[in-house]
């Protein structure tokens, strides 16, 4: 795997969880100068807009040598820019020049003004005439504003007077020059380097990250055909800050959040970055270990309880911890209460035959002899995965996630199914909640996490946390 550069900055360390950096940082690029130039010269045009409706209406009371007589006037023009904000007009992109997007945007601010008059007795005389005037200038003004800025950025960029962004092509060789000559016709773009589909296997994925880092990319243009299984590098591009663009004549699946444009005449799905990189990732972290916490308190009576009956029934530890393999294929203990005899490792070299998986890569047998009488009620309630919690305490586990499995199931694994160790493993996930052992194909496994990589949320964890209770209450595929 070779990568073609032109320039070096600075490196930085990849975090361990593809959805995570390793500290919250800003978006790369230059966005935040178009955002506040942008709020800026709509917040003045729309000021403007007000100072005239005064003179065509009397209705706006103000002293020019009293700054608080202006306060009524900037909460107006907080609620359109508010409003204009809220619908994505200051997004990157086509939506920054949807013209009919801002009219109804600022109409309904006119709205929301209007209301906001009549309940707090606004010092502004809302009338017909006031209404009228205000919506034809704020419209008229914001519109050509965002038109002229347009034609000005357009022109800056082919006199090379605005900075241009650092982008890199990913691709295969054969369609390398093409996917240059397409992106060079934007004018606004610096190729840094190209590389194949190679560089984003789990093998060189490091090196291409902190190869990006070097260089200073802040986006990154993928060819469709070149991305196959790697559908998850929304995740790998967000982490550092660097915006996604798709490029394909033809595009079959499609994100959320995403936005078609055309570049150099091809079309390009951009998968933006959000503001602060990995903040939602960050949040789930924290939520895991709060939630295990207070769950741990809760039940510690139940752990003394389900301890005491463990050694009542059988003889052994109370706890059994087993390697599994977790993130970025790295083992670890994981603890569970005890289910089965103490020789049951052993034994299951003797039951191998009677493996229920189609492939092999899962053992299960239900009626499994290994397990204990307490066991047998521990795993319908699925009590045994309790001490789970101390692995999520420690960061080596999340409450929601692909579950990990032990190393004489990885051992069996092909290379696609590796792309489930790219983020925490979890007590429960999309498989626990869609059939749990009653799924018998491991491709059908791998095909639940990789939608679960792909579509992850903080709503989607807490989706999948509710439908946990419902199918251990309901004693779901367990066995």
């Amino acid at each position: 795997m070779t990568i073609k550069t032109v320039t070096n900055t600075h490196l930085r360390e990849v975090p361990l969880d593809l959805r995570a950096s390793v500290s919250l940082r800003m978006r790369k690029g230059l966005w935040w100068l178009r955002l506040i130039t942008l709020v800026s010269v709509d917040a003045t045009l729309l000021f403007v807009a007000w100072i005239l409706t005064k003179y065509h209406t009397d209705a706006v009371d103000f002293d020019w040598q009293t700054p608080s007589s202006f306060s009524p006037l900037l909460m107006t023009v907080a609620i359109q820019i508010g409003a204009l904000a809220i619908q994505g007009n200051y997004q990157p992109g086509k939506k920054r020049y949807d013209y009919l997007n801002i009219i109804k945007t600022l109409s309904f601010a006119h709205g929301l003004i209007l209301v906001a008059g009549f309940l707090y007795q606004s010092p502004v005389e809302i009338t017909r005439s006031t209404l009228i005037w205000s919506w034809l200038l704020s419209t008229s003004f914001v519109c050509t504003g965002r038109s002229v800025a347009n034609i000005t950025l357009e022109h800056l960029r082919n006199r090379k007077i605005l900075g241009q962004s650092a982008v890199f092509i990913i691709c295969d060789p054969e369609d390398t020059e093409k996917f240059i000559s397409f992106i060079k016709k934007e004018k606004r773009y610096i190729i840094c380097g190209t590389a194949s589909a190679r560089c984003l296997d789990r093998y060189y994925r490091q090196e291409t990250l902190e190869k990006l880092n070097q260089l200073g990319v802040t986006e990154v243009f993928v060819a469709w055909n070149a991305i196959k299984n790697r559908m998850f590098l929304r995740w790998l591009f967000q982490a550092s800050g660097i915006t996604v663009h798709l490029l394909s004549v033809e595009i079959k699946n499609i994100y959320r959040n995403v936005e078609f444009n055309q570049i150099g005449g091809v079309t390009c799905l951009s998968l933006d970055c959000p503001i602060i990189t990995s903040k939602d990732f960050w949040i789930k972290r924290s939520l895991d270990f709060c939630l295990a916490a207070i769950v741990v308190l809760l039940l510690f009576p139940i752990y003394i309880a389900i301890a005491i009956a463990i050694k009542l029934d059988s003889p052994g530890s109370v706890f059994y911890r087993q390697t599994r393999i977790g993130l970025r294929g790295r083992p670890f203990k994981v603890w569970k209460f005890r289910t089965m005899r103490s020789d049951a490792e052993k034994l299951q070299r003797e039951l191998e035959a009677l493996n229920e998986t189609k492939d092999g890569i899962i053992f299960k047998i239900k009626n499994d002899p290994r397990i204990t009488r307490v066991g047998a009620f521990l795993r319908r309630y699925s009590l045994d995965e309790l001490p789970q919690l101390f692995n999520v305490l420690s960061g080596e586990m999340s409450l929601v996630g692909p579950r990990p499995l032990p190393t004489r199931d990885v051992d069996k694994f092909s290379e696609h199914h590796f792309i489930r160790h790219e983020v925490l493993p979890g007590i429960t996930g999309l498989w626990q909640v869609s059939g749990r052992s009653d799924i018998l194909d491991f491709e059908q496994v791998i095909k639940l996490d990789l939608s679960y990589i792909e579509n992850w949320s903080l709503w989607l964890d807490f989706e999948i946390l509710l439908k946990t209770v419902k199918v251990v209450l309901n004693k779901e595929g367990a066995y």
